[in-house]
């Protein structure tokens, strides 16, 4: 990378994490937490909550991916960020639960993931752009990781309104961030090309992996319904679940730079996709036997560490994938849509894993989420990484 391109990498992977880090505080105990709010007894309400901002991006993610295309990539993140932090603000003082899924909403309407990747996307090239992705996923990695064990104290201290709160502020340090550090954007974004989404909705390797993200995103959120309580039922207080976290997650970037770069420059970048899918859903049946009456506390760390292993290549290589297929043109319309799906799969991850688990159990909700990444695998099969046309860009 030049310095130019790791500035560019560092300073958006910076915005991710500071936005993602507020959302991910409030993950880990949003579901313990939001009991003792009026309403707090009903675990699909609860679920519906948690990822009701997930809607609400999918909602918003193409008109501002489009609007990234037509009036700039940094104005669409501030004001992203700022509705952000509005919504924050909200949930810092909702009186209950119907009031945090309405002010969770108002969260996910500012929706800036098209634009971060898409200006990311114009900032770097095709050579080093998977690394540029990969900085991203890994610091959003991090940010997770960090909040499941920075999480439980802060909200002894600061309750869950305080973790609020405290999201709106680092929303606040992201708009900081856009305005002082990331370097300016391509000129050429003032005025955009017309029919990017068409061009974005017609590209038939982009809907599998536009699908593929879906199903990431939902069987993790739904996953994180369910797995906090098995680790308090494995005998794990919750204010130590980030010393089974950190270790996976750190030990699964690792991984990740042993083998996804090396692959991809040695062009099998579509075996190691279907790889981390298959291993995804193989996950996801190894937690359904986890998830009995008496759950081992190592069977669950090293089934952790798998997903984050497989989750993180999948996080780095499809939308840099996405970047490279789209014409330059329709970026921010292909990420918009991209972004979309993954928006709709936290929305369903949230409210299918609260139904389910109330319904079925976690045995249950396990055997959904590994039907949903075999069935990811089987329409990631015929994956062909072919450009687009460069007439189009």
């Amino acid at each position: 990378m030049t310095p130019a391109e790791r500035r560019a990498s560092v300073s958006l992977a910076a915005i991710f994490a500071l936005r993602m880090l507020g959302l991910f505080l409030v993950l880990p105990v949003f579901a313990l937490e939001a009991s003792r709010y009026p309403g707090g007894d009903d675990p699909a309400l609860v679920g519906l909550a948690m990822g009701v901002y997930g809607l609400t991006q999918a909602v918003m993610q193409v008109p501002l991916g489009l609007a990234s295309d037509r009036w700039g990539r940094k104005r669409v993140i501030v004001a992203g960020l700022a509705v952000f932090a509005a919504g924050s603000v909200l949930a810092a003082f909702a009186p209950s639960v119907q009031a945090l899924l309405l002010a969770r909403a108002l969260q996910g309407a500012g929706a800036i993931s098209a634009a971060v990747t898409a200006l990311l996307a114009d900032l770097t090239r095709d050579s080093v752009r998977t690394k540029g992705m990969a900085l991203v996923g890994a610091s959003i990695g991090l940010t997770f990781a960090v909040s499941l064990m920075a999480a439980p104290p802060l909200t002894g201290w600061l309750g869950l309104s305080g973790l609020f709160g405290l999201t709106a502020a680092l929303a606040l340090a992201g708009i900081a961030v856009v305005l002082l550090w990331t370097p300016a954007e391509p000129a050429r974004h003032a005025v955009a090309a017309r029919g990017g989404l068409a061009a974005a909705w017609r590209h038939p390797a982009l809907w599998r992996l536009n699908l593929g993200v879906f199903v990431l995103h939902t069987v993790q959120m739904s996953m994180w319904v369910a797995v906090p309580a098995l680790l308090v039922q494995a005998g794990l207080p919750k204010a130590s679940h980030w010393q089974v976290y950190l270790p996976a997650v750190l030990a699964s970037f690792l991984v990740m730079g042993g083998v996804l770069f090396p692959l991809e420059r040695r062009g099998h970048l579509r075996p190691v996709l279907l790889g981390a899918i298959g291993l995804l859903g193989l996950v996801q049946l190894g937690l359904g036997l986890a998830a009995g009456p008496a759950p081992g506390l190592w069977a669950l760390g090293g089934l952790l560490f798998l997903f984050f292993c497989s989750f993180n290549v999948l996080e780095a290589s499809q939308p840099s994938l996405i970047s490279r297929l789209a014409p330059a043109s329709a970026r921010g319309a292909a990420l918009g849509v991209y972004n979309t799906l993954q928006s709709l799969g936290l929305f369903a991850g949230g409210a299918l894993g609260g139904v389910l688990v109330k319904a079925v159990g976690p045995q249950g909700l396990f055997a959904v989420t590994a039907a949903l990444a075999l069935l990811w695998l089987a329409l990631g099969w015929g994956l062909r990484l072919t450009q687009a046309p460069a007439g189009a860009a």
